[in-house]
């Protein structure tokens, strides 16, 4: 093996954006633009580990050296406790990237994956930390694919793997939004037109521009929906946040702001589009404004499934029954504790029995999620 020298060198471990692109291939949240996105967010540090097999083959997965992750969908620590599981130390090294729910373990075209595998495991477990004095410290992947994972265990991790959320999918045909909601039943067919009706007769327009032309919009929308949640938010540095983004990112970052004729926004959606797919990145609304006419779902799914080309819709986790509704799929994601003594071996059994009892309540929570679950993708750990 040979593995990179210069880890936390920048956000994809000094490799270059164009070889590690050709890693990530597809996968946006595996893209050196988005890792450099996300080495904007302070309490971290962002880099990569990527080696060279024996047979020649290049391997990679993105890594932070945390302490205290301000995410809270980030710390492992919580997480598992939360769930009656044995949980690794809070700060250590995350496998896959600090923003978007969605790692990916990237391998060279004709690689042997769990060979590839093998030896980004052994990078991985030998990487030190800035942030922390020695070796022993925590090495935690989150947010995996069912396939992955799979390649990784066959590649020696030994710790079963925990289930963490749904990943949210929606196919949109060939035909586009016309052949969109003719692949939906009847009844969910008329309810998206009827929402659609809602949304225009109450003279919403919307209007397309860059995350650079429209970031105060974005902060102050956003700084709204937390508010109706309860959580107040200081705009100026989350405007900060989405400026230096907007400034990284150019015409990639996109923004759809939402409003009526002469009156300032009441919501936007951000989203990058990566080929023939969308990933829905962030939704603010001003709700106090909002005059009940599906704003949330005409603002995200249907404005994304309009655009021209686009194939499929990455809307990732969180509010599963809405979005099954409207065709998606659900993907299980998993956390596999990489750390080599890890306090998660030997509890194989309570590991399954928190991902049947997961998969049972989403099962059973509604007849849209049921049918919506990917259930081969879950069955192997469950």
């Amino acid at each position: 093996m040979t593995a990179t020298t210069d880890t936390f060198a920048d956000a994809i471990g000094g490799l270059g954006d164009t070889e590690w692109n050709r890693l990530a291939d597809d996968r946006f949240y595996s893209s050196a633009l988005w890792l450099r996105v996300c080495a904007l967010d302070p309490g971290g540090v962002s880099g990569a580990v990527h080696v060279t097999t024996p047979a020649g083959d290049r391997a990679a997965v993105p890594v932070a050296a945390v302490t205290d992750e301000p995410t809270p969908d980030l710390r492992w620590h919580d997480m598992l406790t939360a769930r009656g599981l044995p949980a690794p130390e809070p700060g250590g090294l995350l496998i896959g990237q600090r923003r978007g729910y969605l790692a990916h373990l990237l391998t060279s075209d004709g690689a042997d994956r769990v060979e590839a595998a093998a030896e980004v495991v052994d990078a991985v477990r030998a990487v030190r930390s800035p942030l922390h004095a020695g070796a022993k410290f925590a090495r935690v992947a989150m947010y995996l694919t069912t396939a992955d994972v799979t390649t990784l265990r066959a590649a020696g991790v030994r710790t079963t793997p925990v289930a963490l959320k749904t990943d949210a999918w929606i196919e949109i045909p060939p035909g586009g939004f016309p052949a969109w909601l003719d692949s939906l039943s009847a009844h969910r067919a008329r309810r998206i037109r009827s929402e659609i009706r809602k949304f225009e007769r109450a003279g919403y327009v919307l209007e397309h521009r860059t995350l650079t032309e429209s970031w105060q919009d974005v902060a102050r929308l956003l700084a709204r929906s937390f508010l109706r949640y309860g959580r107040a938010v200081d705009v100026a540095p989350m405007a900060e946040s989405f400026r230096r983004q907007g400034e990284l990112a150019g015409a990639r970052a996109q923004v759809v702001l939402c409003s009526r004729s002469g009156e300032e926004p009441v919501g936007f959606c951000m989203y990058y589009r990566c080929g023939d797919t969308v990933y829905l990145r962030a939704l603010g609304l001003d709700h106090e404004r909002l005059v009940s006419a599906a704003e949330y779902f005409n603002l995200t799914y249907y404005m994304a499934a309009r655009l021209p080309g686009v194939r499929r819709l990455h809307a990732g986790t969180e509010t599963a029954e809405g979005k099954a509704l409207r065709g998606a799929t659900l993907r299980p994601l998993w956390l596999l504790d990489l750390t080599e003594d890890s306090p998660l071996a030997g509890y194989d059994d309570e590991i399954r029995a928190h991902n049947r009892a997961l998969l049972t309540r989403l099962r059973d929570s509604s007849p849209a999620i049921s049918g919506a679950l990917e259930y081969e993708l879950w069955e192997p750990y469950c």
